[in-house]
Parts: C-alpha cells; structure tokens; sequence
C-alpha cells in the first residue's frame, strides 16, 4: 500500500470543513480527493449521523407540503388531527429511508464533491450496511403503517416516492440528464400524499398540486446544478445542464418559472382557492420568472443564489396563500 497524505479541504458553503486524502492513479490523471478514515480506527455512529442520514431540512420540506395536502382534502368540519399524525409519522419513515439509500448509492461520488464529501458514509462516520439497515426498517415501518392506519393508496404512492427518488432517479444521475425530469417526479408527490390521506382517492385538485410542485423544482435545481456543475461533472454525475451547456440551465430555468404561472393559476378554477389566492400566485410567479430570467440573462454565482433563494421564498408563501384562501373559501 502506498503512502497517503492527509490533507484537509476548506470549509464549504454550509460552513464545514472536510478532511480528505489526495491519490494519484496513473501518470498525469487528476488528483482525487477522498475522505479519510484512520487505519485501525473504530469507528462509532453517533446519532447526528443518522439525522444527518435522512437529510432533515428536505424531510421537513416533505412534511410541510404532505400538511399543506392534507388541508386542502380536508373538510369544513376541521382536520382529523389523529389521521394528520399518522400519515405525518408514516411518510417521515419513508422519507428517511429514501435519504438512507441515496447516500448509500452516492457515497462514492458524494466524497468527489465537497459540499458533500463530510456526509456519513464518505467521511466513514457511518458504514454503509448500517445505513442500508436503517433504510430498510424505516421503509418497512413507514410503509406498513400509512397501510394500516392511513389508507393503502397513501402506502402505494409513498412507495412509489421510494422507489422513484432511490431506485430510478438516484441511478440515472450518472447515466442521462433526463435524471432531474424524472427526480422531480418523486418530488412533487407529498401533497399528493397528505390529499389521499384524507380524501383515499386522486382527483384533479390533486394532480394540480403535483403539476405546481413539479414546475416550481426545475428553476430551483437548475440554479444548484449550475452553480455546482463543476463538481457534478468531476463526480461523474450527468446533470443538467450538462458541460459546455450551461447556457441551457437558464433558458430551462425561465421556461419552467414562466409556465407555473398559469398552472399555479389552476386551484382558483377547480374551486380549491378563491381570487386572493390567485392574485397572490400571480405576483408570486412574476416574482419568481423575474430571477429567472436574470439567471438566463446573467449566469453568474450571485444570480444562481438570487434564485435559490427566490425559489425558497416562493413555494411556502404560495402554499401559505392556497391553504388560507382554501379555508377562507368554505367558510362562505
């Protein structure tokens, strides 16, 4: 075994900082650098680990949007607190272990990149057959219980969302670019969750929220993948927008923001909201396509984090405008 140098990388965009050891391969290759772990060290999973393991601020995206489906199915009479708190609980289960088995499937190529080279598994805190045993209960458990105690449609579609987000999308990320087309899938399914819970079937109200959250991904990923896209592409991941197109990122980014303006228009025709609410989604997506379009015009770090962070504004507050208007609305 050849002698290895440890080195340390600089602290990232979150704030943490990585170690790492550099290795060549072959004369002239690139040097690659790969999270250390000590030889004989012993190494102990602590619990933030496992937090870290199910990615706890898209988790609690996920809940906030299975909440807001849930509203909108439900009644005049009020909410089902006990049937919120279960299928809450069940699709939290779910949500941890699609994470579990993402990072197993991308530990290689998360410690290429160093926003996520300090992860669990490539930094070795965790081992990846304790992560996969996580997975598999908290997807055993989260699915049996949406079952039994919410509805089996609720189960089918948050397996679907497991199967979608680990099994196909995480996968395709090294294969083709079409793996954020069909990432968003996954993505846009909560609502759809938290509406079957209630109501135990599909309707047009819920394919509305999967329309809205399935457009709003696309100028919120494209931002990220753009700005991140050197990593991606040093980490063997074929994101768009793919090298030597980056241009294309913006013109994606600005066709998907414009088009959510009229589908997010849609709950105010189905009768699922009322004209505050549409008028609210119209400024919101104007809002949302004018950093959209700056990003398209200007590609440049600071239009990319313009836009994220657009992205970030936009989708609680719509949310928040549908849900109250929602209930404004049956209360007339």
């Amino acid at each position: 075994m050849s002698r290895t140098q440890q080195t340390a990388f600089p602290a990232d965009a979150d704030g943490h900082s990585h170690k790492a050891v550099r290795s060549s391969s072959s004369a002239g290759s690139a040097a690659v650098s790969l999270p250390v772990c000590p030889q004989g060290a012993v190494i102990t999973a602590r619990p933030a680990d496992f937090l870290e393991l199910i990615k706890p601020r898209i988790a609690v995206l996920v809940l906030v949007t299975v909440t807001v489906g849930f509203a909108l199915g439900s009644s005049q009479a009020g909410w089902d607190w006990g049937l919120l708190l279960d299928t809450l609980f069940g699709v939290a289960l779910v949500a941890a272990a699609s994470s579990a088995f993402n990072q197993v499937l991308e530990r290689d190529t998360d410690a290429r990149m160093r926003r996520t080279a300090d992860r669990p598994l490539p930094a070795g805190r965790l081992q990846p057959a304790d992560a996969i045993l996580f997975g598999t209960i908290t997807a055993i458990l989260g699915v049996l219980h949406l079952a039994l105690q919410v509805n089996p449609l609720t189960a089918l579609l948050a397996l679907f969302t497991l199967v979608m987000y680990a099994g196909v999308y995480t996968p395709l990320k090294r294969r083709t670019a079409l793996c954020t087309t069909i990432g968003a899938i996954p993505g846009a399914l909560p609502p759809v969750l938290g509406w079957t819970a209630v109501r135990g079937s599909l309707g047009i109200e819920a394919l509305v929220l999967f329309a809205i959250m399935f457009l709003w991904q696309f100028p919120h990923f494209l931002a990220i993948i753009w700005r991140y896209r050197q990593e991606y592409q040093n980490a063997g991941l074929r994101m768009l927008p793919s090298a030597g197109k980056s241009q294309l990122a913006g013109w994606l980014a600005a066709t998907y923001s414009l088009a959510l303006i009229p589908v997010s228009l849609l709950p105010g025709e189905i009768a699922l909201a009322g004209r505050g609410y549409s008028l609210a989604a119209m400024i919101l997506g104007a809002g949302y396509a004018v950093f959209a379009i700056l990003f398209l015009v200007k590609q440049s770090p600071a239009t990319a984090r313009r836009l994220i962070f657009a992205s970030l504004l936009y989708l609680p507050l719509l949310l928040a405008a549908l849900t109250w208007d929602h209930f404004a609305l049956l209360q007339l």
